[in-house]
């Protein structure tokens, strides 16, 4: 056999880049099979794991969008940083809101959804050897798209207000060569945790003495209760000398599946993004920018409206698990409800396992805070996509559930001391 004909019968093997093989594996993938599979044979599930909303964008911007669709010079390729009236809609938001100054140009970039913002943003700014600070438990996406960025991750946790500031100033003081990004994320995505201004103000401190950059992350900023508002960074003075904000219209306009995020900020940063951008897509569908720009411009009523839907969850839910006997804290924000595991089971089962109890034999799924890091052990995040009724009826199961588990001994090491 000749040297050429060996070869060509060995196995051809796929080596795929080191930035992937670095993602650590999935860890909701049990959960979403089980989820799949007990849905494909015809059960009812209640949903509580991912934050997808499941409410209507309001009507005219629906219309608005099918009428933009009807033209067809909207199909042709859009500009990568978005079209020049729908940037002016984000820096008026912001002078309205917050009374953040925008230029529309250079300090405003649409992307397809904010999450690719980030990822790209990333991408942009890191590389091998440089360092993110990362909120924890933190958000995955925080984390992965500065590992796909060759980047490393330090994560603090961010309970504590005054003890993750300290903590950005220790590490910096300690680690060589200093952070090159902090990545925020308030109204905080998983644990629900807020901040004021002045939390915001302490942040463009450091980040001038400790000369790192900063991302913000303010999914949430259209999702709040009980007369709380979401501060923006950007409202922080100096703030856009340093950093970067991100924001969405998935969650308060219910536009979730059409991608519209944005980044405002630091020219300097949003101009990395563009660039990176401008080789990477040729921008959003103009339909649905035009579209955006109508809801942003005259849907705000339904927007505060929203949130008054997500406040009523809110309390259907933590009252229901109240009832049950759980300890749980109102969130003052976003669309998730963070929920220590009751005891027995906080002690005697992972926080995965639980979660795959209450979906094996309770039919509702949760997101288990282990997937979120190892500050979200023992935690659970419950979204707020379903009805009122709904969100009832997943306490019921989850009560029957466990009382069940109790009986049998499962998951209780007491229970199973007396079964045995």
């Amino acid at each position: 056999m000749s040297q050429s004909e060996d070869k060509s019968s060995s196995p051809f093997e796929v080596q795929v880049a080191q930035r992937v093989v670095r993602l650590p594996p999935y860890l909701f993938g049990r959960i979403n099979k089980l989820l799949y599979n007990k849905r494909r044979a015809g059960g009812d599930v209640i949903d509580l794991g991912m934050g997808n909303p499941s409410d209507a964008p309001e009507d005219m911007v629906v219309e608005k969008l099918a009428e933009a669709a009807r033209d067809p010079r909207n199909h042709a390729y859009s500009k990568s940083n978005g079209i020049a009236n729908l940037r002016r809609e984000v820096a008026a938001k912001y002078f309205k809101n917050f009374g953040v100054r925008l230029d529309p140009e250079d300090e405003v970039i649409t992307c397809l959804g904010s999450k690719e913002g980030f990822s790209h943003m990333c991408l942009a700014l890191m590389g091998p050897g440089d360092t993110a600070i990362v909120p924890s438990p933190y958000f995955p996406i925080h984390v992965y798209s500065v590992a796909l960025a060759s980047g490393n991750v330090i994560s603090l946790e961010v309970a504590n207000h005054d003890k993750f500031l300290s903590n950005i100033a220790q590490t910096c003081e300690t680690l060589y060569p200093n952070p090159k990004l902090l990545i925020l994320n308030y109204p905080h995505n998983p644990s629900t945790v807020c901040v004021e201004q002045p939390f915001y103000d302490e942040i463009v401190k450091l980040a001038r003495r400790y000369n790192f950059m900063v991302i913000s992350d303010f999914a949430y900023a259209d999702v709040a209760f009980d007369g709380y508002q979401p501060p923006s960074f950007l409202a922080s003075r100096g703030a856009k000398e340093v950093g970067v904000e991100f924001t969405t219209m998935s969650k308060g306009y219910n536009m979730a599946g059409w991608r519209v995020g944005f980044c405002s900020g630091n020219r300097k940063m949003i101009e990395a993004l563009a660039t990176i951008k401008g080789y990477y897509d040729y921008g959003m569908f103009q339909a649905i920018q035009i579209a955006a720009i109508v809801a942003m411009r005259d849907t705000e009523a339904a927007v505060e409206k929203q949130s008054l839907v997500y406040k009523r969850r809110r309390d259907a839910l933590c009252q229901g698990l109240a009832r049950i006997g759980w300890d749980v804290t109102p969130p003052q924000a976003t669309m998730f409800c963070w929920v220590p595991i009751p005891e027995p089971w906080r002690s005697s089962m992972s926080t995965m396992d639980f979660g795959m109890l209450l979906l094996e034999k309770g039919n509702v799924a949760v997101s288990p805070g282990s997937g979120f890091g190892p500050a979200g052990e023992g935690f659970l995040r419950m979204s707020l996509v379903e009805n009122e009724q709904r969100l009832q009826q997943a306490v019921r199961q989850i009560d029957r559930c466990l009382r069940d588990a109790k009986a049998t001994g499962h998951g209780d090491p007491v229970a199973k001391a007396t079964v045995s």
